[in-house]
């Protein structure tokens, strides 16, 4: 982890201080070695340092001169590489970081890493959940799939970019779906519902090819759409749509003292709703009960689902029973 933060860093470098840090790193070497082979004339390791800057800069001040047969080889190897170091190799160098950068910003190059997050389609949604976890969960990668999206800088957004289309298995293999941890495919909103839930599909039907445990997120906009999509192997369904049909109607109706949209992205933001089965020493006891006892372990509890139904704030009197699934809201 600590050699990907590293790199992390390396990358959103400008092009001159990367240079500047390989320049560091080799002279540095050579300076050990000439401070291994010749400690009497090289008593420290930054007299060697200091050395190699020299010649390799073709300065050549003369107040430090290696000695020995082995001290001149190393002064050959460093004249021979220091030099043109300075010159063409920095050129070189240079204009492979360059490229790489380019061809990391243009989504070409595979992503090498496991346990990452896949998102599939690029729009504002997949964007501001990208800054959310990278505030939340900083050390999550993110790999990021589209095909309309040509250039992402990875200085204004930490994720791996891979340009391509998620349906085909070579773009999935770029970016190692089959390590992944969990794939999140966002509906296409530009173009119409059908056309946007068949992309979607398909590119579920390609990832659980590819992966047969990830689970799998889809946005679905149609809900004739939607056992599709489970039969393709998602492993949960976000009905957009039914979601902004219904804050429509609280904001239509609510009373004007409250803020349903805003409440509820706070809520998203700060919390995580977590089910679990209902313990067996609180079955047969009363709702109210129930609350005040998983409040004790930072639970809040706001309803309960049995039988595949959904009971939200029911009444305090209500007996709980077994194999009810407790509804509540938890610290990230």
């Amino acid at each position: 982890m600590y050699i990907r933060f590293l790199k992390q860093i390396y990358y959103r470098l400008p092009t001159a201080l990367k240079l500047l840090v390989t320049i560091l790193f080799l002279m540095a070497f050579f300076g050990f070695l000439i401070h291994l082979a010749e400690p009497v004339q090289f008593p420290t390791v930054f007299d060697g340092i200091w050395w190699a800057f020299i010649t390799g800069a073709t300065v050549g001040y003369g107040d430090y001169v290696p000695l020995t047969p082995t001290g001149r080889i190393i002064a050959i190897l460093l004249i021979l590489t220091g030099g043109g170091f300075l010159g063409f190799y920095i050129t070189s160098l240079s204009t492979a970081t360059v490229k790489h950068e380019q061809n990391l910003e243009n989504g070409k190059l595979p992503f090498k890493g496991s346990n990452h997050f896949i998102f599939i389609g690029w729009n504002e949604r997949t964007r501001q959940l990208i800054d959310i976890v990278a505030e939340k969960h900083p050390s999550i990668r993110i790999v990021l799939i589209d095909r309309t999206l040509h250039h992402l800088s990875y200085q204004e957004f930490p994720v791996h970019f891979i340009n391509g289309d998620a349906t085909e298995d070579s773009v999935l293999e770029k970016a190692n779906v089959a390590h992944a941890d969990r794939v999140l495919i966002s509906a296409d909103i530009t173009k119409n519902e059908r056309q946007s839930d068949h992309f979607t599909i398909l590119s579920t039907i390609a990832v659980r090819g590819n992966n047969e445990k990830v689970p799998i997120v889809a946005e679905i906009l149609s809900k004739i759409q939607i056992e599709n999509a489970l039969r393709a192997g998602a492993t949960t369904i976000i009905r957009s749509n039914d979601f902004m049909s219904g804050l429509f109607f609280h904001e239509l109706s609510h009373r004007k003292t409250a803020t349903p949209f805003e409440d509820i992205i706070q809520i998203l933001r700060q919390q995580q709703f977590s089910h679990m089965t209902l313990p067996k020493e609180l079955e047969d006891q009363p709702f109210n009960l129930v609350l005040n006892e998983m409040l004790k372990k930072e639970n809040l509890v706001f309803g309960f689902i049995r039988e595949g139904n959904y009971y939200v704030h029911p009444e305090s009197e209500h007996i709980l029973m077994k194999d009810d699934i407790l509804v509540s809201l938890t610290r990230w």
